[in-house]
């Protein structure tokens, strides 16, 4: 039996999660962002998926894992949204019979130690836009890394490796749902190939 995160000081997920529910109130739909493994291992039942573009955030993966793709002894790393730039990605309607249930079960699998900033943004699609809530870092953060040198993220897609499987595989498993969806990112094809070219991916 997995024994449970404790949070982070002063960032008790609970307390952000009832301000996220508070905040949701009256808006109608709940939307969900999705710009890594959310857009490919949802765990959540999605009534609608779009296509969306968000902008004054940009997905990096700069955000340290000592739980889910690596240790406290070899932190790994996911993905996260920074400030700045725009990012592609997936936006998923929940049910709303059934969407505060959802948002309990997401909560739970993002927000576990209470690292991320949860966020209301707006995402535009081709059908229009949708106020949809995103998991963001902020740059003050101790989880954030600031850029990495290739020798170091090698070291990490090498050998960091957590409760829902390496960095490696969580970097493919993104770079593959991208593509299918029509998604350049330049960062992920750059660190695919220095991955291929040292015999990794």
């Amino acid at each position: 039996m997995q024994q449970p995160v404790p949070h982070l000081p002063g960032r008790d997920p609970a307390l952000m999660l009832q301000r996220t529910r508070e905040q949701w109130v009256g808006r109608g739909d709940l939307w969900v962002f999705g710009y890594a493994s959310l857009i490919w291992r949802q765990e959540f039942e999605a009534a609608e998926h779009r296509s969306a573009l968000v902008h004054g955030w940009h997905r990096a993966l700069r955000m340290r894992s000592r739980v889910n793709r690596g240790t406290p002894q070899q932190p790994g790393l996911v993905f996260a949204l920074l400030p700045g730039g725009a990012c592609r990605g997936v936006v998923f309607r929940l049910r709303r019979e059934s969407a505060d249930a959802e948002l309990e079960r997401l909560w739970a699998r993002e927000m576990p130690t209470g690292t991320y900033d949860p966020r209301w943004l707006r995402a535009r699609t081709a059908q229009g836009d949708v106020s949809a809530l995103a998991f963001t870092l902020g740059r003050r953060s101790d989880a954030h890394l600031g850029r990495l040198g290739d020798e170091q993220m090698l070291h990490i897609l090498r050998h960091a490796s957590g409760r829902y499987g390496s960095t490696l595989q969580y970097l493919v498993s993104t770079a593959q749902a991208l593509r299918e969806r029509g998604v350049h990112d330049r960062e992920i094809d750059r660190l695919m190939a220095l991955a291929r070219h040292h015999g990794l991916a």
